[in-house]
């Protein structure tokens, strides 16, 4: 059964634990050693922002943004069920995370593991740039890619407010 596409906050302990289950059973979580005590901790964050695609099985896809400091707009997390996969419910997140960034932020922002080819792809086509590269961030041997989509300089946005 497909997905509503309804983008909702997340709510409650039961769905933070079902995120946190999908991220540290998923790459590129698996490959970076994400333990799901720190999956949980970011999740329950009440600085972040947590939003999900439920469907008839439970959460589908979701999404942690930051909208706070030099980079606000981060999309810090996007992760899809794997079952899941190839429908557009990344493609939809993104988009609709977008529209809530650029209503306070001038640039969306995320980063990609070197290693996932698949994912850098995806937000290439969504019109992401390559703005910076974090050697061994996280892990030996792998680099985070920072990206940003941008709708122009602070300045401007600031003035059009």
């Amino acid at each position: 059964m497909l997905p509503t596409q309804e983008v909702q906050r997340l709510s409650g302990a039961a769905d933070a634990s079902e995120c946190a289950q999908l991220m540290v059973g998923s790459e590129p979580w698996i490959t970076l050693q994400l333990p799901l005590e720190g999956a949980v901790v970011v999740l329950t964050d009440p600085a972040r922002e947590v939003y999900a695609i439920h469907d008839a099985r439970g959460i589908a896809a979701f999404i942690i943004l930051d909208m706070r400091g030099l980079v606000a707009g981060y999309v810090q997390t996007l992760c899809v069920r794997p079952d899941c996969r190839g429908q557009g419910l990344g493609s939809s997140l993104i988009s609709w995370a977008e529209e809530r960034i650029f209503r306070d932020s001038p640039n969306a922002f995320i980063c990609v593991s070197s290693f996932n080819v698949a994912a850098r792809r995806l937000y290439e086509r969504l019109g992401y740039e390559r703005v910076g590269v974090l050697r061994g961030f996280v892990v030996a041997d792998h680099d985070e890619l920072l990206l940003r989509k941008t709708r122009g300089p602070w300045a401007d946005f600031r003035k059009n407010r």
